[in-house]
């Protein structure tokens, strides 16, 4: 355990921390000539990090920030409110704080990140003291994008009776809702399958507005959603009763309804009747099929379908590729998912991570730690960088097989090529080397990383490795640990010391629950 100590007499993060301070406080630079500037990643950073550990009410929060007056940009904001998207009380402080230096004001992105983090937080009192404050002090012309922000908050947090509220305000805002406000709304209701209250809402308006094509089609597309063609298939009666114009956007509206209902066969006819009346089909339409194919798991199907596509010189997106690929690989055809990525490639289609990472899992499933590694090497060569699940993946299968010196040299490379692990990345290896005999100092030497990082680590981590250690007779090094997340600057961290110590039990959240099941 020597490692551990060392560390742990490392020079703390805090001091540290506060040397930035004091040489961000000795600059002079005028703050005009700054203000279209790209920011350092470090000051991004380092401001995030204050907003992280200054997030209690009762910290003084400004004062901190005051070091950084003289650096401040419209973009070093903008940049500090997207990383800090989960710090709704702290961002807002900053803002405030921000306004107040003399000569600058904010962006139109910043407002809207901001409202964007206080619905994300469920801080809607504070969104609506701010929007009211904006709004009376008239310091920024409140817009309809503003308040589609708040449907999705409020539909995220599964309150569709406020999204419906929030559109009923707009006005008070000075913002006259249209058509368009209202298919935002029921867009984001029935995303998250709250069709039942946007289908109510639009009985009940429908006569004060004039409901286009859209309007039924999202409705449409939301009943499909959760399987209930008849209530489907009835507002495309509705809307042909209207003598509304049936678009492509319509028949592919009921055509995923009745594919999703199970009706593949009735939708199949329907797509002829189209093709037949002069409608068009676009890629999409055949990647409902696709889709439909895929559930049912009838691969044969699934390449008809594409070879028609091909025909027409269509090509399907990169979600339903995905979607063949991930196919594929559960029906253990590997070699047919490359040959699929490969022809996204040659058709001009960018595969993202989860092209990659469907059937790296299949790699990892089968402990093929060579095919593994060679594709997050192809991924790079590809311009497509792994993400959180790419390592996550990879490294637990390099430490459950005890190829301890690969994931070593998998980490070097993520911090190479810039990607900063997660909580979750550090989970993985603590869980994993916790698990595995005579490697309890190094799960012991993550987990202080992590703590370094002021990254709250899971409850769950925290216990495995205090049971690893206390099972082993490591009483001095559960102190150690428990005295360094102490001293860190994260309330989060501090409050998991009494944890490791055992003199609080274990909480663990759903999230978190589900989180570890995934990677």
């Amino acid at each position: 355990m020597a490692a551990i100590r060392s560390l742990s007499r490392a020079k703390p993060l805090h001091s540290l921390y506060f040397h930035k301070l004091q040489f961000f406080s000795s600059q002079t630079i005028i703050h005009q000539q700054i203000q279209n500037t790209p920011p350092l990643p470090d000051l991004v950073n380092d401001i995030s990090r204050v907003l992280s550990d200054y997030r209690n009410p009762h910290h003084e929060l400004e004062l901190s920030l005051n070091a950084f007056s003289s650096r401040i940009s419209t973009n070093l904001v903008e940049q500090v409110l997207k990383r800090c998207n989960n710090l709704g009380f702290s961002a807002h402080r900053f803002f405030l704080w921000a306004k107040t230096i003399p000569g600058f004001k904010h962006s139109v992105e910043s407002h809207h990140v901001l409202v964007d983090i206080l619905g994300s937080s469920k801080q809607f009192a504070i969104l609506w003291d701010f929007l009211i404050e904006i709004r009376d002090s008239q310091s920024f012309q409140i817009t309809p994008e503003v308040f589609w922000i708040v449907f999705r908050a409020y539909s995220r947090a599964n309150l569709p009776n406020d999204a419906l509220r929030a559109f009923s305000r707009m006005e008070e805002f000075g913002v006259k809702p249209s058509i368009h406000d209202l298919d935002h709304l029921f867009y984001v209701l029935c995303k998250r399958k709250q069709v039942k209250h946007a289908q109510q809402f639009f009985d009940k308006v429908k006569h004060e507005f004039t409901p286009t094509v859209k309007t039924y089609s999202i409705l449409i597309r939301g009943w499909g959603d959760i399987g209930e063609l008849s209530e489907a298939r009835k507002l495309f009666d509705e809307m042909l009763e209207r003598k509304c114009s049936v678009d492509l956007l319509a028949y592919n509206s009921l055509l995923e309804a009745m594919c999703k209902g199970g009706n593949v066969d009735e939708a199949y006819k329907m797509f002829v009747e189209m093709r037949s009346s002069g409608t068009k089909p676009d890629a999409f339409s055949y990647s409902i099929f696709i889709h439909a194919y895929c559930e049912a798991n009838d691969l044969h199907s699934v390449f008809r379908v594409l070879d028609t596509m091909w025909r027409y010189n269509l090509s399907p997106n990169v979600f339903t590729y995905n979607c063949v690929i991930k196919k594929l690989c559960k029906n253990e055809k590997v070699e047919e998912a490359y040959q699929l990525l490969n022809e996204m490639i040659e058709r001009g289609v960018d595969p993202d991570a989860w092209s990659y990472n469907a059937i790296l899992a299949y790699h990892c499933d089968h402990c093929e730690i060579n095919m593994a590694l060679k594709l997050i090497s192809r991924m790079e060569k590809d311009n497509c960088m792994p993400d959180r699940h790419t390592y996550n993946m990879v490294l637990k299968l390099l430490v459950r097989v005890g190829r301890f010196d690969r994931a070593t040299e998998v980490w070097e490379s993520m911090e190479k090529s810039g990607f900063y692990p997660s909580v979750s990345t550090y989970s993985v290896m603590v869980h994993g080397l916790c698990k595995k005999r005579g490697k309890l100092e190094e799960a012991c030497k993550y987990f202080e990383m992590m703590v370094d990082e002021g990254l709250p680590p899971y409850s769950s981590t925290v216990e495995m490795l205090r049971n690893r250690l206390l099972g082993l007779g490591f009483l001095d090094t559960i102190e150690i640990l428990a005295d360094k997340m102490e001293r860190s600057t994260s309330c989060s961290i501090q409050e998991l010391a009494n944890a490791m110590r055992g003199d609080k039990p274990f909480r663990r959240s759903r999230s978190e629950d589900s989180e570890l099941e995934s990677e």
